[in-house]
C-alpha cells in the first residue's frame, strides 16, 4: 500500500517519530520532517521494515529532499526524571522547535502526545506505515539514534550496543548482569528481570 502523501491538505504538515522508546540505555530521538507536497519515493517506509542500508540510503533523499526536518533527543537521566513516555513527546517537541519552517499541524506517530505550544496536531497509531512524512522521521529517528548507540559502544564495547542498540537483548542483559549499569543505562528501567525462584520440595 503506498504511504500518504499527508493528512491535511491545505496546511504545512510535518510529520514526527521517535526511536529507542523500549531501549534499557541511551538516549530516546524523534525526528521531525516536512516534505514537498509532491513528494514521492517508491522506497519510502516505516524503518522497522527496512534493512539498515536502505535506512541510511533514505536519510540521503530525505535530508536532500524535505522543505525542512530536524531531530531532538532527551538524555538517560533525563527519562529517568520525568519518564519515558514524557521523554519521548519533549523529544519530538525539541525536533519541531528546531525546523527552519514553521509546521501549521504535526502529525504524531502513536496515540497520545502532549500538545507543542501554538500547533495543533493529530495522533495516528501506526502513523509511520501510512504516512509520508511520518516515515521519514522514523527513519530519521532511528539512524541518527543509530549512530548515537554505535558511538556509545566504541566506549563500552561490553554491551554490543553496536548490534543491539541499547534494546533488551540477551547478550545485553548479560553484560549488565556481568558488569553491572553504564551511566548510559536507564536507572528507572528494569535491567535485570527479576531471579526465578527455584523451589526444591521435599519427597512425597
Amino acid at each position: 500500500m503506498a504511504l500518504r502523501p499527508y493528512l491535511k491538505a491545505n496546511c504545512v504538515e510535518a510529520g514526527c517519530d521517535e526511536a529507542g522508546r523500549g531501549c534499557l540505555a541511551g538516549a530516546v530521538y524523534a525526528a521531525a520532517v516536512i516534505l514537498p507536497r509532491d513528494f514521492h519515493h517508491a522506497g519510502l517506509k516505516d524503518s522497522k521494515l527496512l534493512s539498515a542500508k536502505k535506512r541510511y540510503e533514505l536519510r540521503t533523499v530525505i535530508e536532500r529532499e524535505a522543505v525542512a526536518w530536524a531531530t531532538g533527543f532527551v538524555a538517560p537521566e533525563e527519562i529517568d526524571r520525568i519518564h519515558i513516555l514524557k521523554a519521548s513527546f519533549l523529544a519530538m517537541h525539541r525536533a519541531v522547535e528546531q525546523l527552519e519552517t514553521l509546521p501549521e499541524h504535526l502529525l504524531i506517530d502513536g496515540n497520545r502526545f502532549i500538545p507543542y505550544p501554538g500547533i495543533p496536531h493529530t495522533t495516528v497509531v501506526k502513523g509511520d506505515g501510512l504516512y509520508q512524512s511520518v516515515a521519514a522521521a522514523s527513519i530519521l529517528a532511528k539512524t541518527y539514534r543509530d549512530d548515537y548507540m554505535s558511538r556509545l559502544a566504541e566506549v563500552y564495547p561490553a554491551y554490543q550496543w553496536a548490534k543491539n542498540k541499547g534494546y533488551p537483548t540477551p547478550a545485553h542483559r548479560e553484560a549488565i548482569r556481568k558488569y553491572g549499569p553504564t551511566p548510559f543505562h536507564r536507572k528507572s528501567f528494569t535491567l535485570l528481570p527479576p531471579q526465578q525462584l527455584s523451589i526444591a520440595f521435599p519427597d512425597c
